[in-house]
């Protein structure tokens, strides 16, 4: 369905994210992945989903010179929000224990951005989700660590995981959206493009 009012269109999706590309397959549809370097720094005085509106943003920005008539660039950004402040993916083991056990017994929020941007103008949807966990123990960490290696995921750890299936009492909101791509949000805008 997506696919047939997309069919003039050049999709790219500027992202690496093995997720990311797997929803875009699963909608059906046909698109390039093109990657450019952003550095992921933002103004320390955003809060919430004004981080990920203008991380999403960003990452479209070495795009724009080279966007045909017809392309459409999809870039994403995703935090987990905790204690009013952004949690972004570990820099290594040590880091992703400590934000795990920062998360552990504790609500925390997932907020994920898409731009959809074309030669013209660029389109923002964003989306919240509570996400509680339970205690979890330093042998559960230290496993879901060793053995999955969450170093791409914000706040370490990814929904469709071990830790995932263990370690989450509830969520409120979209599931999809904590795994980085709110697609129901995502596919309303595009029928909308």
């Amino acid at each position: 369905m997506l696919r047939d009012k997309l069919n003039d269109k050049q999709i790219i999706l500027g992202s690496g994210s093995p997720r990311r590309k797997f929803f875009l397959e699963e909608l059906g549809l046909d698109f390039e992945i093109r990657l450019k370097e952003v550095e992921e720094n933002f103004p320390k005085t955003l809060v919430g989903p004004e981080i990920t509106d203008y991380l999403a943003t960003l990452k479209s920005k070495p795009f724009l010179k080279e966007l045909k008539d017809n392309d459409v660039l999809i870039t994403a950004d995703t935090i987990v929000w905790l204690n009013n402040r952004a949690i972004g993916k570990p820099k290594d083991s040590s880091d992703a224990k400590a934000m795990l056990q920062t998360l552990s017994g504790k609500t925390h929020k997932v907020i994920s951005s898409i731009a959809l941007t074309t030669n013209k103008k660029t389109h923002l949807i964003n989306d919240s989700t509570n996400v509680t966990f339970k205690s979890l123990s330093s042998a559960e960490i230290n496993y879901y660590i060793d053995r999955f290696k969450p170093f791409d995921k914000a706040g370490s750890y990814g929904i469709q995981e071990w830790i995932g299936y263990i370690g989450i009492k509830k969520i409120d909101g979209s599931y999809f959206n904590v795994m980085g791509f709110p697609v129901q949000k995502f596919y309303e805008l595009m029928m909308k493009i």
